[in-house]
């Protein structure tokens, strides 16, 4: 009997284990396909979708190929194939290289989970386990992934990892006494169809440290902006207790879960930014719920019958994902895919027959009560209150304490710098927060575009809180394109009065919006800067959406001092650029005309922009050549005028 618990917890470390390093490895491959393979916004969303479809596609076949070699032979070898490129992604400095090691990487995955579908006969507790180390490990590194640091500790936290997947794997021995056979019943594979919609949906809002930093910083924020949060993290610590509460407690009410997880989705598809967070927690508690609802199952099935179950329910989040964020270059609405998901998962949920688990149903504490509905709450109690602990941990840690000063009195003059930075992604397809700063430079107001605060496809950073911790320099943040994709503005002093103003579509997929603050370096001394990105449709000039900017930031200057900056999808003399001129602003980069500054590795175009109001002097332009974005960030120094009476 002993020997059969041990087995079972091997097998239950081996595939919480595994997911961590599975979920590394795809955090690594999504971005890349869109950054390496292609480039979005300008490769056919379409050819990038099949390129990332077509793996999840092949992965189908896995569950013949265990059949006919056995479970274990093809799960070590898969196992090691990931772990390798795991490893080998920590060293790669991006390319081709990169997506094809992720590549690798991730088919190993998936033919993995293929392979341990059968021997592991409850994989309720591996699941919860290593879907909530996922999201504690993200947050405690502050959403930046070891992959991408670029140093020794990098490498000693990733040998960790895998030697400890390794070790596990390889002493984990199948849980039946008989020899593998895919004739042999099994318990059912509901559990294992969830995997998939289970990864997308923690990733993309139940338990994703980056959504949950965003979700704060707008609960504390004003007028669709949000300053920078102090415990950005928080919200993950009852996200997390939630889910794994409701995963490992009898559900009081079998549809309240699915209710919940549904609710939960379209919230977040549909709500306003400021209910994110409570659409994170409702996700999360109706997704643990559901997964306790499969392992509640009756019923029998193949191993491979599981095995196509895992490689199904990941060819689900591939589609999911892809359908989703091709949205923002194709142009269709999009929020009700993540409640698409849900009720599947609702209906995967429901779709069993209760039975009384038992202690032979999986590793020890049982992942789901016994018969008498009790023995399972002290034990899921206990481990979340652990999960929420380590949250806040990280919560605390991670910050961040930014907060901005007078600095003694006004300054005589600033440097400003605007840079779209694609994401975080450098033209080599790696995250590179390094590149960033050094590209940005010494800089006193920051403008970014193309901010990502969680996005999945991205690998799930908050770009914005780690490049502000960085820099030292606190933020407000607008969204543009859904909750977590926008722009920002980045300031050593304090700002005031944040303001934002929606721009009219005109046909264009992604949205747009222009975010006013007034930096206030005391005396009366102020300056209204405007951060924005002009979206318009491909081979069309955004008149329109510079109108409105122009409109908006002259009547939020209330004839102050102005700025205004960003990524202009347009070059000097365009319509849209003179709409700018003619709102009486000044080019203040014309003394270094032409300056292009896209694509970073041969600029061709000048379409990033600085305006400025007559009564400010703008000396030192710019474009700081670097290739940590596919744009060249753009500078100038700006003399400020006296207060105003």
């Amino acid at each position: 009997m002993r020997t059969v618990l041990r087995r079972r917890h091997l097998g239950t470390a081996t595939l919480a284990l595994g997911l961590l390093v599975f979920t590394d490895v795809l955090r690594v491959f999504l971005p890349s396909v869109i950054t390496i393979f292609g480039q979005a916004a300008s490769t056919p969303a379409e050819l990038l979708g099949a390129f990332a479809l077509g793996w999840f596609v092949l992965a189908l076949a896995a569950p013949a190929l265990v059949a006919r070699v056995g479970a274990r032979r093809v799960g070590l070898v898969a196992v090691a194939v990931l772990s390798a490129a795991r490893l080998a992604l920590t060293a790669t400095p991006g390319g081709r290289t990169q997506l094809w090691l992720a590549t690798a990487g991730l088919l190993a995955g998936l033919v993995w989970l293929a392979a341990i579908a059968g021997p592991v006969r409850r994989p309720l507790t591996g699941l919860v386990l290593g879907l909530t180390a996922g999201a504690l490990g993200q947050a405690l590194t502050g959403t930046h992934d070891p992959v991408w640091w670029g140093r020794w500790e990098a490498w000693l936290l990733s040998l960790l990892l895998v030697g400890s997947l390794l070790v596990v794997a390889f002493a984990a021995k199948p849980e039946s006494g008989r020899p593998e056979d895919d004739t042999e019943a099994l318990p059912p594979g509901r559990s294992w169809l969830l995997v998939g919609p289970g990864l997308l949906l923690g990733g993309m809002v139940a338990l994703s440290p980056a959504v949950a930093s965003t979700a704060m910083s707008f609960w504390l924020g004003a007028a669709g902006t949000a300053g920078t949060p102090l415990f950005a993290l928080a919200p993950l610590a009852a996200a997390v207790a939630l889910f794994v509460f409701c995963a490992l407690t009898p559900p009081p009410s079998r549809p309240l879960f699915p209710v919940l997880l549904l609710a939960g989705a379209l919230l977040f598809g549909y709500g306003p930014p400021g209910f994110l967070g409570v659409a994170m927690l409702l996700t999360a508690a109706g997704l643990g719920g559901c997964l306790a609802l499969t392992a509640a199952d009756r019923g029998r099935s193949t191993a491979a019958r599981r095995g196509y179950a895992a490689t199904g329910g990941m060819l689900v989040f591939a589609l999911a994902a892809v359908l989703y964020y091709a949205a923002y270059d194709i142009g269709y609405p999009n929020g009700w895919l993540p409640a698409l998901v849900a009720a599947m998962v609702g209906i995967v949920a429901l779709g069993g027959r209760r039975r009384p688990a038992t202690a032979a149903d999986g590793a020890l504490p049982p992942p789901v009560p016994l018969a008498n509905g009790r023995s399972g709450w002290p034990v899921a109690l206990l481990a979340a209150l652990l999960s929420a602990l380590l949250a806040l941990v990280a919560a605390a840690v991670q910050g961040p304490w930014l907060v901005a000063t007078n600095r003694g009195g006004p300054p005589e003059q600033i440097r400003l710098v605007a840079y779209n930075i694609r994401m975080g992604f450098g033209l080599d397809g790696r995250f590179d927060l390094a590149a960033l700063d050094r590209a940005i430079g010494r800089a006193d107001v920051v403008l970014l575009s193309e901010v990502d605060r969680g996005w999945l496809l991205n690998g799930g950073h908050d770009t914005l809180h780690l490049l502000a911790n960085r820099l030292d320099m606190p933020y407000v943040f607008a969204p543009a394109a859904g909750a977590l994709w926008g722009d920002a503005v980045l300031s050593r002093w304090p700002v005031q009065r944040a303001r934002t103003r929606t721009l009219p579509a005109v046909g264009a997929p992604t949205g747009a919006q222009a975010l006013g603050v007034t930096v206030d370096f005391s005396d009366g001394v102020r300056l209204a800067v405007v951060s924005t990105h002009l979206q318009p449709p491909p081979g069309t000039d955004p008149v329109v959406q510079a109108r409105v900017v122009a409109e908006f930031a002259t009547g939020y200057a209330e004839g102050g001092p102005l700025v205004v900056a960003g990524d202009f999808n347009t070059e000097p003399g365009d319509p849209a650029f003179t709409a700018l001129t003619d709102a009486g602003l000044v080019d203040a980069l014309t003394a270094v005309r032409p300056l292009p500054t896209s694509p970073a590795d041969d600029p061709r175009t000048q379409i990033d922009h600085i305006f400025v109001s007559p009564d400010l002097s703008a000396t030192d332009p710019t474009a700081t050549p670097s290739t940590a974005s596919d744009h060249l960030p753009v500078a100038v120094t700006l003399k400020l005028p006296p207060a105003r009476p």
